[in-house]
């Protein structure tokens, strides 16, 4: 197969599904598939048998929900816009707005629209662990949700449900913090609704995450408000460590340090590698540059000068036309993958079950030329 290619691998996706099975047969939550950090729609016949439905950021992952996923669509944005409102509602389950502006100016549109439609705001509980700021939905001067300061308890009596999101790929020890603080500012309301989001950033499907605290967790609030559906939003964990990108090194360049330049792009195909930053794994090398015989820089093949993918140790020499193996590239990536320089972008691979590899998606230059 011409590389590069994103390769997801159908096992690892099921035994992350399993898990959050599990987690709903121990709790009784809901479990939505965040399309912001895992949106391959062509995997969405074996995901829709575990989860409950898809959670939207607009209009365009709301009809993608309703047209592949085909089970409960809940749609919020930092703001929606006139203009896509009403198509928006008409195949939205749940609306969540992010200001009391945004549910005055709309709410009574989208419940004309779609008269069953549920309707929430998202709150602010103004307190996260979130590991980097540029991530963190509760920092200071958030945009993202209502604080208790502004928030207009009148709306109470419109809305049927609140959601929050304060994590970022943390355990379940930040949920129940979290959870403390917006009880606190927030739970006096909980009683004439009828469900909670807990929003994403949940890393159930990391090794070592303790989901003996999370079941705790989840199953002590239900407790306290038994009369609660309560749903999590998780895109990172359904997509954890289930694929790779595969790349082949084009050239290897000297300057002082060894340079190997793959046909693929940190800026345009691994961005938050760039933006976190981290480092992803490469497969049979070792993160530290020191660790093994051979050094090497592996860098994207654009004319960015940081698009560097990190330094890397190997065991033996690369050459060209050696294969250079992302781990864990399947969530966040796709979604944000851009065509910039005018570099292709990777095709997308899914290897079945029973280990057959079927080619789902392959991009060329209409798809550059197309967006411009």
């Amino acid at each position: 197969m011409q590389t590069p290619y994103w390769l997801l691998e159908e096992k690892l996706l099921k035994k992350n599904l399993e898990l959050l099975k599990y987690v709903k047969e121990q709790t009784g939550v809901k479990i939505l598939l965040a399309l912001k950090g895992y949106a391959l729609w062509q995997s969405f016949d074996l995901i829709s048998k575990y989860l409950d439905g898809c959670c939207a950021s607009g209009l365009y992952e709301a009809i993608l929900s309703d047209e592949e996923f085909k089970r409960e669509t809940h749609t919020y944005s930092p703001a929606f816009k006139s203009d896509e409102i009403e198509e928006i509602s008409k195949i939205s389950n749940h609306l969540v707005f992010n200001s009391i502006n945004q549910f005055k100016k709309f709410s009574k549109i989208a419940k004309k629209t779609n008269p069953d439609i549920s309707l929430g705001v998202r709150v602010n509980p103004e307190y996260s662990k979130a590991p980097v700021e540029l991530y963190n939905p509760c920092g200071l001067y958030s945009r993202l949700g209502i604080t208790k300061e502004n928030f207009n308890e009148r709306v109470i009596d419109e809305v049927e449900g609140l959601h929050f999101h304060a994590l970022c790929e943390e355990d379940s020890m930040a949920l129940r913090e979290v959870l403390e603080e917006f009880e606190k500012k927030f739970g006096e309301y909980l009683k004439d609704l009828k469900w909670v989001n807990f929003g994403g950033g949940h890393h159930i499907t990391r090794e070592g995450y303790d989901i003996k605290l999370l079941i705790d967790t989840l199953n002590s609030f239900k407790k306290r408000y038994p009369h609660l559906k309560v749903y999590l939003e998780l895109g990172e964990a359904v997509g954890w460590q289930t694929g790779v990108l595969v790349t082949t090194v084009l050239d290897i360049v000297k300057n002082k340090i060894d340079i190997a330049v793959v046909d693929s792009s940190a800026e345009a195909h691994m961005p938050d590698t760039i933006i976190m930053p981290y480092k992803a794994e490469i497969r049979g090398a070792s993160s530290n540059p020191e660790e093994k015989e051979f050094r090497y820089r592996i860098a994207g093949n654009t004319c960015l000068a940081g698009d560097i993918m990190g330094d890397y140790s190997f065991d033996k020499p690369l050459k060209v036309g050696d294969k250079i193996i992302f781990e864990d590239q399947i969530h966040y990536t796709m979604v944000k993958a851009t065509t910039f320089n005018g570099i292709k972008l990777p095709s997308i691979a899914i290897k079945r079950e029973d280990g057959e590899i079927e080619v789902v998606k392959e991009f060329g230059y209409e798809d550059f030329k197309g967006r411009l």
